[in-house]
């Protein structure tokens, strides 16, 4: 079942979820909009080398940066950038968020792979977006994603509990090492 904003707010307001901060227009009608955080992350292009994803070396490949609201970050055509939301959040062991980007910017011709925020993560939210035909600037504190909360049948029996959870600021992928 998704819930709609009476159920968020009873969520929020019991501190089962947890946002912050939290805006005055943060709950939506049936989901939550998040902002842009001011962390942006590049894939660099000038290596002559591959990712490897058994390997905990990917920072060589990313180009960090804090950004303004005045100056905005520019993501390119068809680039793929790291950004982090604004918000921490924390979902208790029976809801689980689809994460969408907001339609809004995907009319400016950005997107965002299927993202999914299991039962029980707590952290800020990094998120990928892929640049369209024309370069994008976007700023921190704009409302970027939406998630749709879905109620679970159950509590889950695991929460999550993996290695992202915590997470602060844009948080480069880290591989499976079992």
């Amino acid at each position: 079942m998704i819930l709609s904003d009476w159920d968020i707010r009873v969520y929020v307001e019991k501190g089962l979820l947890v946002i912050r901060p939290l805006f005055p227009d943060t709950i939506r009608e049936n989901g939550v909009d998040l902002r842009f955080g001011n962390q942006f992350c590049r894939f660099r292009r000038d290596l002559n080398a591959v990712i490897d994803t058994k390997s905990d070396e990917v920072s060589e490949f990313l180009v960090c940066e804090e950004v303004s609201e005045e100056t905005g970050f520019t993501i390119n055509p068809l680039e793929h950038v790291l950004a982090t939301t604004l918000e921490w959040i924390e979902l208790p062991h029976d809801l689980v968020g689809f994460v969408n980007l907001r339609s809004t910017f995907a009319r400016y011709s950005l997107y965002i792979p299927p993202t999914i925020i299991d039962a029980g993560f707590k952290g800020q939210i990094t998120i990928e977006l892929v640049g369209g035909s024309c370069p994008v600037r976007v700023y921190p504190g704009q409302r970027f994603l939406h998630i749709i909360f879905a109620r679970t049948s159950s509590p889950v029996y695991r929460p999550y509990s993996g290695k992202y959870q915590e997470q602060k600021g844009v948080t480069p992928p880290k591989p499976d090492l079992e």
